[in-house]
């Protein structure tokens, strides 16, 4: 399968080397663009965070025997879209050919590819990036069809094993945690100390969740307000920490700080207001944020970073466990395209193996029809193309039948049966 995929991930690269080669939705449509014909039928690049990959035919008339284009050249061409200042050099680049990059690019939708195991983000970039290379008209069967086995990997992947479950975040699982304790998320209040990524992120999944209300309170109130604004909720003052304790259900706080923001002290105080109602406070802060003594106050739920990351640890050893069953998934899916893929070669190769035949009988018949009287000439069209029929009859079903063959067994018998009768000079027709 004339099919190359070249590009840069967490493993290859660090941040500084991969995020050079990072690319924006119209550069990588000024890429595909670019590269339609250079060397490329088809192609598409993905880009994400922690990758920069390009996926590219490279032969319009998918014959088995091209050579692959220079893949120096390759890598090359693809650092010198973004990067050509040399932050960025070949060794930080891979490339992989045919099946290896199918299996390749359904292990990234799966998730077991990712920094994180799971990531549930990296199907939808994968459908985006390709819409683009779509719209920009680089696309075509083969990629088209490639693409609708990856979304079936992703899809299969998520239905039929629980490699995205459990939280693998800090934030997320301070929510999971908060949804433990509080079963119905959405008759509870929320307060996040801080406005920086974390509390941003935190602040997103309690939404998600369907969080009842949620208060933000950050040093700099102007960051709470712009934290507020595009999720909802209400920005308040950093200094109205003790009086929000006496309301809220949950705390969160993920500020730098080197001392308390919140005392056992304050703890007990917000208790008595409460009339002791429970209190769930999470600390993802380091150092700490709030006293670890408020953890002895009755009904005060106090876990911080240690707590969050033994979660953590628990749900990537659960979400390892399931790469076994995902590679089988992604095995079958390989199997079901290369099955595709072999039925377009086999059938043109028949075609041209008949055609040839034909034309050789014709060629002989029409040289010696002479020979025959009027009336069997038509007996000899006949019998020449009985003849030609049985000959071709086992050639024909065996290369139609080759289950038990191995890809690289299928493409080697097609190869040879191309080569011995000379079917590369002719042109097989279009599916």
């Amino acid at each position: 399968m004339n099919l190359v995929a070249v590009g840069i991930n967490h493993r290859t690269a660090p941040l500084e080397v991969r995020e050079k080669l990072w690319m924006s939705s119209d550069e990588i449509r000024n890429a595909v663009t670019a590269m339609k014909g250079h060397p490329f039928t088809e192609c598409f690049i993905v880009s994400t965070c922690n990758r920069t990959e390009l996926y590219g035919v490279y032969n319009a008339n998918g014959s088995a025997d091209d050579a692959p284009p220079d893949i120096n050249g390759l890598k090359d061409q693809l650092i010198g879209i973004k990067a050509p200042g040399g932050a960025v050099k070949r060794e930080h680049l891979y490339h992989m050919l045919s099946s290896n990059a199918i299996r390749h690019l359904f292990k990234v939708a799966s998730g077991i590819d990712s920094m994180v195991i799971g990531d549930i983000q990296i199907l939808s970039q994968i459908k985006d990036d390709f819409n683009l290379a779509y719209e920009e008209k680089t696309t075509g069967p083969l990629l088209h069809r490639l693409l609708q086995s990856t979304y079936h990997v992703g899809k299969r992947t998520r239905s039929e094993t629980t490699i995205t479950e459990g939280a693998v975040s800090v934030s997320y699982a301070a929510v999971e945690l908060a949804n433990k304790i509080f079963s119905d998320l959405s008759k509870k209040t929320a307060l996040l100390i801080g406005a920086g990524e974390t509390g941003e992120l935190t602040a997103k999944h309690l939404v998600g969740r369907g969080i009842g209300g949620i208060f933000v309170a950050n040093r700099t109130k102007a960051k709470a307000d712009e934290l507020v604004a595009g999720l909802g909720g209400k920005a308040v003052d950093f200094d109205t920490l003790q009086e929000m304790l006496n309301s809220v259900d949950i705390v969160v706080s993920s500020i730098t700080s080197d001392k308390y923001v919140i005392t056992k002290s304050d703890v007990q105080h917000a208790m008595k207001e409460r009339s002791n109602k429970p209190l769930f406070i999470i600390d993802i802060g380091v150092p700490r944020n709030i006293d670890p003594g408020a953890n002895d106050i009755e009904n005060v739920f106090l876990h911080d970073m240690d707590g969050i990351s033994v979660i953590i640890d628990r749900n990537v050893q659960k979400r390892k466990a399931e790469i076994p069953r995902v590679n089988e998934i992604v095995l079958e899916e390989l199997t079901e395209f290369y099955n595709w893929y072999n039925s377009l070669q086999v059938n043109p190769t028949i075609h041209d193996l008949r055609t040839h035949f034909e034309q050789v009988r014709l060629e002989e018949v029409e040289k010696n029809i002479n020979r025959f009287s009027a009336e069997d000439r038509e007996l000899v069209d006949l019998v020449t193309k009985r003849i030609v029929n049985k000959l071709l009859h086992l050639p024909t079903t065996n290369l139609k039948n080759g289950n038990e063959e191995t890809e690289e067994e299928k493409h080697n018998k097609l190869h040879i049966v191309r080569s011995l009768f000379g079917l590369h000079k002719h042109q097989s027709p279009k599916e």
